[in-house]
C-alpha cells in the first residue's frame, strides 16, 4: 500500500514538472545604445546631471508594451526587458547625449552634493511602446534647469520609427532609433539653452 502511495505521487510529480516546463521561456530584450557611456578626456566645459526618467506606470513593467488599437495596451509575458525599461533609458540617453554634446561631462544625477555648477535633465516618458501599424513610438516632456533650480528649457519630444521586420527584435531596435532621435532633440535644446 505504502509503495503504491509513493507510486502515486511520483506519477503526480512528474506529470506537474512536465505541464510546469512546457511554457517556453521568456525573451529578454536590452535597448540597443545602452550601454555605458564613454569616459570624457580632458577637461569638460560643462556638467549635465540626468536624472532617471519617470514612466507612466504602464511603462514601468517587464514586459515590452505593444499598443493594439487606438486605446488597449497589451505588456508581452514571453518578451521582457532584461533590466528595467527606466535604467535602461537613462543610461542609454547619457550614452547619447555624452556622444552629442562631446564639451560636456554627462552624469548620473545621484545626488546634488559637489556639482553646484551642473545643470539636471529632467524627463518624463509618457509613450515607449510599438503600435499595431509597425511603428516604435516614444514620447513625454523634458526640462533643463539651471544650477540655482531656476528652469532654463521645457520642451516635448515625440519620435516615430517604422519597424524594419516583424517581432520584437525588430520592435527594440527601433525603439531604440526613436530614443536617438529624442536624445538628437535634447541635445540640440541644451545647446540652445546655456
Amino acid at each position: 500500500m505504502k509503495s503504491m502511495l509513493w507510486s502515486f505521487l511520483l506519477v503526480g510529480a512528474l506529470g506537474v514538472s512536465g505541464c510546469a516546463s512546457s511554457t517556453p521561456p521568456a525573451n529578454r530584450f536590452m535597448l540597443p545604445g545602452s550601454e555605458a557611456a564613454p569616459t570624457p578626456t580632458g577637461q569638460a566645459e560643462y556638467v549635465l546631471l540626468v536624472q532617471s526618467p519617470r514612466l507612466a506606470h504602464y511603462l514601468d513593467v517587464d514586459g515590452i508594451v505593444l499598443q493594439l488599437d487606438d486605446i488597449t495596451l497589451n505588456a508581452a509575458r514571453q518578451h521582457l526587458w532584461a533590466e528595467p525599461l527606466g535604467r535602461q533609458l537613462e543610461r542609454g540617453l547619457r550614452t547619447r547625449l555624452a556622444e552629442r554634446l562631446p564639451n560636456t561631462r554627462v552624469v548620473r544625477d545621484e545626488s546634488a552634493t559637489g556639482r553646484g555648477n551642473a545643470m539636471r535633465l529632467r524627463l518624463e516618458v509618457d509613450r515607449f511602446q510599438g503600435r499595431h501599424d509597425g511603428v516604435a513610438i516614444a514620447s513625454g516632456q523634458w526640462q533643463l534647469l539651471a544650477p540655482d533650480g531656476r528652469l532654463v528649457a521645457m520642451e516635448r519630444f515625440h519620435a516615430e520609427t517604422e519597424l524594419d521586420d516583424d517581432g520584437y527584435p525588430a520592435l527594440v531596435r527601433a525603439l531604440g532609433r526613436s530614443w536617438d532621435r529624442v536624445a538628437d532633440d535634447i541635445a540640440s535644446g541644451i545647446r540652445r539653452g546655456r
